[in-house]
């Protein structure tokens, strides 16, 4: 084979692997919905590294089984009976290596009546590692976009560079 050959094969093959990431964290992401949404521990957990951390605001959640519990939450649950939908924007994606950062929005709609209202809009960053397992997210911050500096601190981290 040539070496200009080579070469373009070369940046194919990593096009292509920065793709088939970036469509697994875009993946990852959307999950969140449906299973939080269901009340799948489970299923929440499993998207989430072993240790983990998901800060909303309130205590973080720390580890996975953590996590996962959120569904157990009062506020959550409350939210399930009502009916709910959990909608994350299409996240900006930065990828290096085994590690990456989506930035982007989250709503959370709830049944009211004959229609539905946003509950919630969010500022979210998610930092996620490829382990064995393939992307798990590190770390979630979600920041609700009431007016305050700390939801653009985190749509303006859109631009920090990764640990």
């Amino acid at each position: 084979m040539d070496a200009d050959l080579e070469v373009r094969l070369a940046a194919l093959e990593g096009r292509v692997r920065e793709l088939e990431d970036m469509l697994a964290i875009q993946q990852i992401i959307a999950r969140y919905g449906p299973a939080v949404d269901s009340l799948s521990q489970a299923q929440v957990a499993a998207l989430w590294a072993r240790d983990g951390v998901y800060d909303f605001g309130a205590e973080p959640l720390r580890g996975a089984e953590a996590v996962g519990k959120l569904v157990e939450l009062s506020t959550h649950r409350a939210y399930v009976e009502r009916g709910c939908l959990h909608s994350l924007g299409n996240p900006v994606i930065t990828i290096q290596g085994d590690h990456a950062v989506a930035t982007g929005n989250s709503r959370v709609y709830i049944h009211e009546g004959d229609g539905w209202k946003v509950e919630r809009a969010a500022a979210n960053r998610w930092e996620l590692v490829r382990d064995g397992e393939g992307w798990k997210v590190a770390s979630r911050t979600n920041r609700l976009l009431d007016g305050t500096e700390d939801a653009r601190l985190v749509l303006r981290s859109v631009d920090r560079p990764l640990k």
